[in-house]
């Protein structure tokens, strides 16, 4: 009978201890370090700023990967091929047919124009066949523009 008392006396006061401890329990932190290594790199703003632009455009051009393609070889689709579009006189590209809007416009393909046709396809150049494609945000249509620009350089 003494063994069971000294047991339950032990338990009570492992229990006591345990749950009587006024501290608190610690907080997990999250840390991130970011470390550097070297010398800082200069930076040519202009040329980083061109390249994040290029970037940019990249991303918003997925949406018109469904009908164009940027590839040196690419076929065109229900667009056409979009690599060196700037500098090409708008109807000119081999193996895709054209409306007869775009094919007798005088436009050959600039920021300028890229951007104008862009920002409402319908309007800068009425009756070409451009379904979808009207890009109205300013800051994503300079992208796409800077993107199709770096193709075929």
């Amino acid at each position: 009978m003494r063994n069971k008392a000294l047991i339950a006396v032990c338990m009570l006061t492992v229990m006591i201890t345990a749950c009587g401890s006024s501290e608190e329990p610690p907080q997990v932190v999250e840390q991130i370090v970011v470390r550097e290594r070297g010398t800082p790199e200069v930076v040519d703003v202009a040329a980083s700023d061109a390249v994040s632009r290029v970037s940019l455009g990249e991303d918003a051009f997925q949406a018109c990967t469904g009908c164009h393609s940027v590839d040196a070889d690419g076929r065109s689709a229900a667009g056409p091929n979009l690599y060196g579009v700037i500098g090409r006189k708008a109807g000119s590209l081999e193996g895709y047919s054209f409306s007869d809007a775009v094919s007798s416009s005088d436009i050959t393909w600039d920021e300028a124009s890229l951007d104008g046709f862009l920002a409402d396809p319908a309007t800068y150049l009425p009756g070409n066949e451009m379904l979808a494609g009207a890009v109205p945000d300013d800051e994503a249509r300079a992208a796409i523009i800077a993107y199709l620009a770096a193709q075929g350089e």
